[in-house]
């Protein structure tokens, strides 16, 4: 006898497989009001309301992504190992990657998040990254914004998050889920109300209550691998809204706007001198942030990426170069028709901890290779590299050592030649690149000053290829002051030596407006006198990205050296060098 079924259990049977079918398809990430989701109670919400899915990898970028690889089957994920060292070299922060060149969503109400991997890592973890704002990088600090971090290993599911108010996650849950490294696992995330509920292949584990996340109502993506994995594949990613809307946001765009006439790329262009006008740029804030860009690409016409090209970054691991958010500043700068200065390729920090830990006998053949291959890679599209950075010592401070250097791991292994065989490293990489040595504190006189003089003549005398020095010009304190009749002096004994320099790291202290904008006036006249001056470069365009915001401060404090404010607005200082550049 068959047993007959009434329509409404034909109908509930199949919405079942229906359910199955969507719970290991559909990719849910959902959550975020604000990052402070909440999660939804199960998938029978989507399906019962049936709303429209936006698939957020077919035919989006992810190959702008550190460590993503686009592939048929999806993206594949490699482990980078990435952290942010604090000056002393001491571990700091991870620092995973976020796609700020690929899509974000802009949402009100709740919705729902959907994401399927393989290859889960038989050690470590598959790591998606839910962000209420990108994250930006003040040199030794990553600001911590509102995020959701999701880890997913064959024993358990960790959720994380940061409330936007701390450099430490605000909370942490975990649930035992067994899975097969083989399996393609489906994690939905729903946001409902004040409440975000995770399922693991249509299994509901629990729920989280988190008030701030997400309350944005902007969601940025990234994705990362435990270092001691082989990676893992991001099959699929899908988003769907439950009540309200939201909006895909496409990649930024690459070519902005250079349409105005009264910027100091203009004013810099239209001077008989045509001095480069340069600034330190961050890549999270030009990709995420529209305004910044059209600062950016309006403003200046040498483009230097501030932290990207250091060690930690594109060099994170020993066997483990990673060039994409490098590559996407020289990308952004090149399709603006800027030019690209290198900082830096041997510097005293900003080392990965692996680096530091490298035997004295293997320093030399890691820091050749690291210099071989990082200008290498960039050749014909960076000319001019700050081979080495701040190599003498603090004159307030010789650490236990009568050199006038800077001890660090190169000194330790190489003595004062590795900055030879940096030089002739860089040299051998780009023969026709223009090489300089980058110090501060060498606008005044006295015994800094003459201790360099002292190495730059030691380093002519062993015939190294050094082309210039760069002025770092920092004035951090109010009662600091360039004396530009000293710095234009400088200048002139080198060019005298036969090198060029630059103003590389200008920012001024901004408590007196006028005192800044006459600053800012009086180095750049320096350089504009200055025959042998080949550039003139900022350490940053607006406060909002600026280095001397407060590190592991909440909220942010900003500091006020840059000729923009924190909003972007122009200060008494960039009148000031807009009348420069016109009058001279």
């Amino acid at each position: 006898m068959v047993k007959q079924l009434k329509p409404s259990h034909f109908i509930q049977l199949k919405w079942q497989k229906y359910r199955r079918q969507i719970a290991g398809g559909l990719l849910i990430i959902a959550g975020l009001n604000a990052l402070g989701l909440v999660f939804l109670g199960s998938l029978s919400d989507v399906i019962s309301t049936s709303p429209p899915v936006t698939d957020l990898i077919s035919g989006q970028d992810w190959a702008h992504m550190a460590g993503a690889t686009p592939t048929a089957e999806g993206i594949q994920i490699q482990p980078l190992g990435r952290a942010i060292v604090n000056q002393d070299g001491t571990d700091n922060q991870t620092n995973p990657p976020v796609n700020v060149r690929g899509p974000h969503l802009s949402f009100s109400g709740d919705i729902t998040l959907n994401y399927k991997v393989s290859q889960v890592p038989a050690q470590g973890t598959a790591s998606i990254y839910l962000y209420s704002a990108v994250p930006v990088i003040y040199d030794e600090w990553r600001y911590q914004p509102a995020l959701l971090r999701i880890d997913l290993s064959q024993q358990k599911v960790v959720v994380y998050g940061w409330n936007g108010r701390s450099d430490s996650p605000s909370l942490t849950k975990s649930w035992s889920y067994p899975v097969d490294s083989g399996a393609y696992v489906t994690i939905n995330l729903g946001k409902k109300n004040q409440k975000i509920t995770i399922e693991v292949n249509g299994v509901q584990l629990g729920n989280i209550k988190t008030k701030r996340l997400f309350s944005s109502g902007n969601l940025w993506f990234g994705a990362d691998a435990s270092l001691n994995s082989q990676g893992w594949l991001l099959k699929s990613l899908n988003v769907a809204a439950l009540s309200g809307k939201f909006k895909l946001i496409a990649a930024p765009d690459l070519v902005m706007s250079n349409s105005d006439t009264q910027t100091l790329r203009k004013f810099a262009d239209n001077n008989s001198r045509k001095l480069p006008i340069g600034a330190a740029i961050t890549s999270y804030g030009l990709f995420s942030d529209k305004a910044y860009r059209q600062l950016v690409a309006s403003q200046i016409n040498m483009l230097v990426p501030e932290n990207e090209l250091k060690a930690q970054f594109v060099h994170p691991q020993p066997n483990v170069y990673s060039f994409t958010e490098a590559d996407n500043l020289v990308d952004f700068a090149l399709a603006n028709g800027m030019t690209v200065h290198g900082h830096n390729l041997v510097f005293s920090e900003a080392n990965p901890k692996w680096m530091q830990r490298v035997p004295i006998a293997d320093r030399q053949q890691i820091m050749t290779d690291h210099i071989t291959t990082v200008v290498s890679h960039y050749g014909g599209k960076i000319n001019e590299w700050d081979v080495v950075d701040e190599p003498l010592n603090d004159n307030d401070d010789n650490h236990g050592n009568s050199s006038d250097l800077r001890p660090n791991i190169w000194l330790s292994a190489m003595g004062e030649s590795y900055i030879d065989i940096a030089f002739k490293a860089a040299h051998d990489a780009s023969p026709s690149a223009k090489l300089y040595l980058n110090e501060y504190g060498l606008e005044a006189d006295g015994s800094r000053w003459d201790e360099f003089l002292s190495l730059i003549k030691r380093l002519q005398a062993r015939g190294v290829p050094i082309d210039g020095v760069g002025f770092q010009a920092h004035v951090h304190e109010a009662n600091d002051e360039i004396d530009t009749t000293t710095l234009k002096n400088h200048m002139q004994i080198l060019a005298g030596m036969g090198l060029k320099s630059r103003v590389s790291e200008l920012d001024v202290y901004g408590d007196d407006a006028q005192h800044q904008a006459d600053q800012y006036r009086a180095v750049l006249k320096a350089c504009l006198y200055s025959p042998s001056c080949t550039s003139f470069t900022m350490w940053g365009l607006t406060d909002k990205y600026g280095s001397t915001t407060d590190i592991h401060n909440y909220p942010l404090n900003y500091g006020n050296d840059l000729v923009w404010d924190e909003n972007m607005q122009p200060k008494t200082a960039y009148q000031s060098l807009q009348n420069t550049l016109k009058s001279l």
